[in-house]
């Protein structure tokens, strides 16, 4: 079982795939998901020359919780992981809800660190209506948890949590509410439907306390500034996305100095993740395929 004892005596769990051999990029998990969504992306990394590390988050699925935690907490851990796989240059990958903690390991960076990804990344939600375009259950929990985090932090911890390990595939089904016909087709193949599922079961293994500590975070003011970014960074969205809307990818594209990024029509948020994942680890390798705005 891969994991690391992290200075502060916490276990941090994490999963590798792709090439063992060859560039490494770490991989930040979207929410609520877990290190075993990375499997999907298991054979495309081999054939990009890519070993993908997908570590678990803070209080999912095997990493130990960590009290208090906030986005600049995570690049010490990711640090931490580079220093135990002795790593020497690599990138960091931020998908949907991992886009945050990919972005924060840009602010102060690891030597080490070469560029960041971000795909679909979920962007601030700490003002109202900022969560317009998503999905009306996910807009409805989300505007729950900024008016009222503590009820809300409750709810997901100690109802929300369980019932998600016992039902993981409701997930699906919420993620699926107002989803373009592009991500319904991706759900229609059984074998990506089954990973998200065993993926989102995985999130809440230790109940719901982990993910609510995200939710909490996404829906408050982020400690950190994305104009401070100062590592490469680049963007791939999709413009029909219901899940995570594009106009958060534009606020990312926006905010980060420099920042490259590729906006694709009728795309969605799993189909973007089913059609661009090559191009993403060549370019985060610095091998150029696509031309980027």
């Amino acid at each position: 079982m891969p994991e690391i004892i992290l200075p502060d005596g916490r276990r941090l769990r994490y999963d590798t795939y792709g090439d063992s051999s060859s560039f490494p990029i770490i991989y930040c998990h979207g929410f609520p998901s877990s290190r075993l969504e990375a499997s999907l992306f298991d054979t495309v990394a081999s054939k990009a020359g890519v070993r993908l590390i997908a570590p678990d988050r803070p209080g999912f699925g095997e990493s130990d919780f960590q009290e208090g935690r906030t986005f600049s907490d995570w690049p010490r851990d990711v640090a931490a992981l580079a220093d135990h796989l002795l790593l020497g240059r690599y990138a960091v990958l931020g998908i949907s809800g991992g886009a945050p903690y990919a972005a924060v390991c840009g602010i102060t960076p690891d030597r080490r660190l070469l560029r960041l990804g971000i795909v679909c990344g979920l962007g601030p939600i700490n003002q109202e209506g900022a969560a317009t375009g998503m999905g009306l259950p996910a807009r409805a929990f989300i505007e729950f948890s900024r008016s009222s985090p503590s009820m809300a932090m409750s709810i997901y911890s100690h109802i929300v949590g369980p019932l998600m390990h016992l039902f993981p595939a409701s997930v699906v089904s919420i993620l699926n509410h107002g989803a373009p016909e592009c991500d319904h087709r991706v759900f229609d193949n059984e074998h990506i439907r089954s990973v998200y599922v065993e993926s989102f079961r995985e999130a809440f293994r230790q109940g719901g306390e982990g993910p609510a500590v995200d939710l909490h975070l996404y829906t408050s003011d982020w400690d950190f500034d994305l104009k401070d970014v100062s590592v490469e960074t680049l963007l791939w969205h999709g413009e029909a996305d219901h899940t995570v809307p594009v106009e958060m990818g534009r606020y990312y594209a926006a905010s980060i100095p420099g920042c490259r990024a590729r906006f694709l029509p009728g795309e969605g948020h799993f189909s973007l993740l089913d059609k661009v994942m090559q191009q993403v680890f060549l370019a985060l390798r610095g091998i150029r395929t696509v031309r980027f705005v």
